[in-house]
């Protein structure tokens, strides 16, 4: 097998695990691209992608251009010559930049395509209550998310797993993917294929603050299923009415019991060791949670510092 010589786009945690699996592999890494770095917390300190931590370390070439049109960086990429593009957890690309390499421009995207496109797959596959779900090798077009597939991997969704718990066995097992597309590109052993056409496909759109409230209207084990697929991040809330104040209270963790009741979805109950919310057909008990102003903790600690609540405002 040549080697075969890859640029690598990607910016967070999950992409840095696959150009880790790739430095290590027998391909060439002859450049990095990823996000520009930023000023961020109280004292505007400047903050770098893991990515680019990670190819500083290991003296690879970075690129952090602001716009992927830049002509000046179009042509730094293109005189490196590289066979392919790999693409993990980054920004559309315009077509100029992902037709430039020889082979193509592969993404590794967090499901079984074609279900669940889109920013957020892994909450949306814990949300929906899958029982599996898995990663994908394709090649990027001009449509999100709906090149011709390369290789799958299955996984299972463990019972009560959450979101960032997924998010790092799929980290782990997208990253052995990717070198695995790399090899069986490099021997052109893969025979590509169009996504399958889908009447219904699954969604997993963008996560917005309004989305991660919890409706407990719903049956107590889609509210279980929504708070895990949310946590720990963006996490799921409610609020809670404290006196005469109203906060919101983040949900990271519980447990649920179907039953028969004839509270008001979101009624609560509280003795000194634990409390529960009422959704349609069961209880909810958080276990872990954190009120707004406050640090994540357990619900004892958190019953401990309160004495009055009246309700859950949905």
């Amino acid at each position: 097998m040549k080697p075969l010589k890859v640029i690598f786009f990607g910016t967070p945690e999950f992409a840095k695990t696959s150009l880790e699996a790739i430095h290590k592999s027998q391909h060439e890494i002859v450049g990095v691209v990823t996000v520009a770095d930023k000023a961020s917390g109280r004292g505007q300190k400047i903050h770098e992608s893991p990515v680019k931590t990670f190819a500083v370390e290991n003296n690879l070439p970075v690129f952090q251009p602001e716009k992927l049109r830049n002509q000046e960086f179009l042509r730094s990429i293109q005189e490196l010559d590289a066979d392919v593009f790999v693409v993990v957890a980054f920004r559309m690309m315009p077509k100029i930049l992902f037709e430039m390499p020889k082979i193509g421009t592969f993404n590794l995207h967090a499901s079984l395509l074609p279900d669940y496109r889109g920013a957020a797959p892994i909450n949306y596959a814990v949300i929906n209550g899958e029982k599996k779900t898995g990663a994908t090798t394709f090649f990027i077009n001009e449509k999100i998310d709906e090149g011709n597939i390369l290789l799958q991997n299955e996984i299972e969704i463990l019972t009560d797993e959450n979101a960032g718990q997924l998010h790092d066995r799929l980290m782990i097992m997208g990253a052995e993917l990717v070198v695995k597309t790399l090899d069986g590109l490099a021997e052109n052993s893969i025979q590509e294929k169009p996504q399958p056409e889908v009447e219904h496909p699954k969604n997993a759109f963008k996560i917005f603050k309004e989305d991660t409230r919890i409706d407990w209207t719903k049956e107590v084990e889609t509210v279980h299923n929504f708070i895990r697929g949310m946590s720990p991040y963006p996490c799921a809330f409610t609020t809670l009415k404290i006196g005469e104040e109203e906060k919101t209270l983040k949900i990271y963790k519980g447990k649920f019991e179907i039953s028969v009741h004839d509270k008001t979805p979101g009624s609560l109950e509280i003795d000194k060791h634990s409390f529960k919310i009422f959704a349609k057909n069961g209880t909810y008990f958080p276990e872990e949670l954190q009120l707004e102003g406050k640090k994540r903790m357990g619900v004892k600690d958190f019953l401990n510092g309160f004495q009055h609540f009246d309700n859950i405002s949905r």
